[in-house]
């Protein structure tokens, strides 16, 4: 149950409006369901005095207005106070008597009439659609002092929570005022008859913070808010410095023919220019290049730019399983990250990228203040990603971003268990969807990939194959092993230590390395994640297809079959580093 406060100063005008046809003639049988007395005037169905509704439509004005007019001057100039009450689509259609109810309820709640308070505001509920009521009322008591309304948006929407769990409607997530503003109804109306899917407020919104990632500084931003086609303009001091600034969609203009601005505040509240200043001075992005990921020359600079970020994403998933100030940063910046990967990520898998980096914007924003609020090495995976450009849907491209998708499921499932310990309903929720879009993009960008690991880990000698069994039984707990009740799902993490082994790690090692970097317990697939790890740690490539880099000079070499039983009860060599010192894990916990 949703409802929705405004104000005004046309009680007639409003009562127009809501006993109207409406604007695409979608009001049918406008009635009332409640007033403050229970006896006034109904032009949608009283006529028995009245024959001509218009004139008991200015019965029931006066009657409402009664009080202010009899304050005068000491009346507020927005007297009108009108909220909407909508119900989900999937709740059963609540009577009339039910609405009188819904209507009473929430009038005593944001202290309009408490009930009992004969001195309380005048009020009528209309009803013109199954699932929704109009509740206006003037804001005058009887004694003509003007009635404390503070915080009566939330005062409505927590009684609307206790609403839905006493009639057994849908319940919502309740919220904490951290979410961006949506668009109004004339917003939608209107980009309903232009054509477009959404309303322009929305698009601005997803466009903006798609410029800002991994941006290094001001100048930056807003040259990459004209290059997306945006347009722009800046709100100076005196002095020259920048204050603020409105940015508009082409060809969306109003009844004037002029372009309909939104301030950057308004689209969310991380959007205004100090906000935006504050991250460029906490997380300045730094030009993150091939040679200082570790990868190999000849993989493209958006398969590189890819395995860094994976690293730097997994370092995150375990900073948010702690409970420090630090969490907190790690939210925004894994935002900005997932807005990069969808802006560069490959045609299969953008739409699904595209819609997890939107619903995990509402879980970048809480109550809760980061007190070391550094996101320079997620501000630089993103400016890396972005700077790469955008990545094929093959080769090592599509593998890499695969690899990087599946850290990224990790990485906002521990995001929701950070929201919900903290009662984040709405964030934790965001979180979830933002997971189950990043598994589906995850479905398509692995497929290719995962399909030849399979076919590589039949395909090896059934002696090396059992070996490599062997050392999974012996480090992961069986119902590791066999994810998903088959035990053909570990071919591809067999031919991936066939292969790190061939590059010259120790098998057994490199496994309990990965395994080591955080938890398992919210993968989907062990198996996968497993696999994906090996492969960037021992810097294999991630399209299987390429052939496995060559032993470095002092590495071990791969012993024949018969041997490594023997080799693997000695004391494991330590594995060769594969990645940078900052990127090495904590243990599992």
């Amino acid at each position: 149950m949703v409802p929705k406060v405004r104000r005004g100063s046309r009680t007639h005008g409003l009562l127009v409006y809501l006993y109207g046809p409406g604007k695409r003639d979608e009001h049918v049988d406008p009635h009332l369901v409640g007033s403050w007395d229970g006896f006034a005037p109904d032009p949608g169905r009283d006529t028995s005095s009245d024959p001509d509704p218009k004139v008991t439509l200015a019965r029931l004005t006066a009657a409402l207005d009664l009080r202010v007019k009899q304050a005068g001057d000491s009346a507020p100039t927005q007297h009108v106070w009108h909220c909407s009450v909508r119900t989900d689509p999937g709740d059963r259609t609540l009577s009339d008597a039910e609405w009188n109810t819904v209507a009473r309820r929430l009038v005593h709640a944001v202290n309009l009439a408490p009930e009992g308070d004969p001195d309380g505001c005048r009020w009528v509920a209309v009803r013109h659609a199954d699932d929704h009521i109009h509740i206006l009322a003037t804001m005058v008591r009887g004694d003509l002092r003007r009635p404390r309304m503070n915080y009566d948006f939330k005062k409505a929407q927590a009684e609307c929570r206790r609403i839905e769990k006493d009639m057994g409607l849908r319940r919502l997530k309740p919220g904490d005022g951290t979410g961006a503003k949506t668009p109004t109804s004339a917003e939608r109306f209107k980009a309903e008859r232009t054509g477009r899917s959404e309303a322009p407020r929305e698009t601005l919104r997803e466009a903006v913070r798609q410029a800002f990632a991994g941006a290094a500084t001001e100048e930056e931003f807003f040259t990459r808010l004209r290059e997306a086609g945006l347009r722009v303009k800046t709100r100076t001091a005196p002095s020259g410095d920048a204050i603020g600034y409105n940015v508009a969609l082409p060809g969306d203009r109003n009844r004037h023919g002029e372009p309909v601005w939104y301030p950057g505040y308004k689209l969310a509240p991380d959007l205004s220019l100090p906000k935006i200043r504050l991250r460029l001075t906490d997380g300045a992005a730094e030009r993150i290049t091939p040679s200082a990921t570790g990868g190999r020359t000849d993989w493209s600079p958006p398969a590189c730019a890819r395995r860094s970020a994976t690293g730097i994403a997994e370092r995150s998933a375990v900073l948010l399983d702690r409970d420090d100030g630090e969490a907190a940063a790690q939210l925004v910046g894994v935002g900005e990250l997932l807005d990069a990967v969808a802006q560069t990520s490959p045609a299969a898998t953008r739409a699904e990228l595209a819609a997890a980096a939107r619903a995990f914007e509402r879980a970048t924003r809480s109550h809760v203040r980061a007190e070391l609020a550094d996101t320079r090495a997620l501000r630089s995976a993103a400016r890396g990603i972005v700077q790469a450009g955008g990545a094929l849907g093959r080769g090592e491209d599509g593998g890499t971003t695969a690899m990087l998708v599946s850290s990224l499921v990790l990485v906002t499932l521990a995001a929701a268990r950070w929201h919900s310990a903290r009662g984040h309903a709405q964030q934790a929720h965001a979180s979830r969807q933002a997971a189950e879009h990043l598994r589906t993009a995850y479905s398509q960008a692995t497929a290719t990939p995962m399909r030849v690991l399979h076919a590589q880990g039949r395909a090896l000698p059934e002696s090396q194959r059992r070996s490599h069994e062997a050392t999974l039984r012996a480090v992961l707990p069986e119902q590791d092993v066999r994810a998903g009740g088959m035990a053909t799902r570990t071919d591809a993490l067999v031919a991936t230590l066939a292969q790190a082994e061939q590059a010259g790690h120790n098998p057994e090692a490199l496994l309990r390395q990965a395994i080591d970097m955080r938890e398992l317990d919210t993968a989907e697939d062990v198996n996968d994640v497993l696999v994906w790890r090996l492969r960037r740690i021992a810097q294999l490539p991630a399209h299987p297809g390429e052939a496995p880099p060559r032993p470095q000079a002092g590495t071990r070499q791969a012993k024949p079959s018969t041997s490594r039983t023997i080799e693997r009860n000695a004391p494991a060599a330590a594995p060769r580093p594969a990645v940078p010192d900052h990127d090495r894990r904590p243990p599992r916990r």
